[in-house]
């Protein structure tokens, strides 16, 4: 019973922490007051979930909780999320609080999904699992995120094409105007790269844990790695002021024809991710 519920509550932290971090990620890229507020509050969320763990754990077994591996990495994690609400309180270094975060994550998913620490090999069975079913909503949720994307990029050339016709029909109302076009397709990018990053976190967890073998040079590993690179990259000449507008659209919609490729044609190259057993 204690092993169930510490499982649910670990894994609602990991759905919490992972929100956090994607608004976390949106003021690093927009300086957005209310989205760090909203993320620093999901964070004191998932400290006071930690430290509440901590006590049970500590009432349970009469000692504290670093004297294993998997304690020691819980303990770890419980630190880099305090001393990352401290800095995000104090000290305003949205940079490193964004990172040391990843880090933290990373950490929590490994203690949370690591098998080895369940008494109970149905418990056990169960979260490796719920892993692969995160995982897998977190990477249909980036490739959405993408998706609309990909469409307000469309919109946005076929806008341009029209403006600059000078083609006034009913059609050119029905669209927004250029800017919030290119506005709205950035912001997805921004929501899709950190909601990617952590299926892959997650994904990269279950594979250690799941398979026999695992191989770095899998096909869709590769490929999704080159696609989270593809998008970072857009993201950042955009933050740079390298590549808006036309060209912003135009490599946009390259980036989405990775995806397709990465989701119909490299997932049937992949040692194991065909299917999912």
């Amino acid at each position: 019973m204690f092993d169930i519920v510490m499982s649910r509550m670990h894994e609602v932290m990991i759905v919490i922490y992972a929100i956090s971090i994607l608004l976390y990620f949106i003021d690093f890229q927009h300086q957005n007051q209310k989205a760090n507020q909203s993320a620093f509050w999901l964070l004191a969320i998932v400290w006071v979930l930690q430290t509440i763990f901590l006590f049970m754990y500590v009432f349970r077994t009469g000692r504290f909780p670093v004297l294993t591996l998997f304690e020691g990495l819980y303990f770890y994690a419980w630190l880099l999320i305090t001393l990352s609400l401290v800095i995000n309180k104090i000290l305003r270094v949205d940079f490193t609080v964004f990172f040391t975060n990843i880090i933290g994550f990373i950490i929590m998913a490994i203690h949370t999904f690591a098998p080895v620490q369940m008494s109970s090999a149905a418990v056990s069975e169960r979260l490796i699992s719920e892993l692969l079913f995160i995982h897998i909503t977190m990477a249909i949720l980036s490739y959405a995120a993408f998706s609309f994307s990909f469409v307000f990029s469309l919109l946005y050339l076929l806008q341009y094409k029209l403006l600059k016709k000078k083609k006034w029909s009913h059609r050119l109302w029905r669209l927004n105007d250029l800017s919030k076009l290119e506005k709205m397709s950035y912001v997805l990018n921004v929501i899709g790269v950190p909601m990617l990053l952590l299926s892959l976190i997650l994904g990269l967890q279950w594979a250690f844990i799941k398979l026999p073998v695992f191989h770095w040079y899998d096909s869709k590993i590769i490929g999704s790695f080159v696609l989270l690179v593809i998008y970072s990259v857009i993201l950042y000449l955009h933050e740079r002021k390298n590549m808006f507008g036309k060209s912003l659209a135009q490599w946009n919609i390259t980036a989405f024809l990775v995806v397709l490729i990465n989701f119909f044609l490299i997932s049937r190259l992949s040692a194991f991710h065909f299917w999912y057993s």
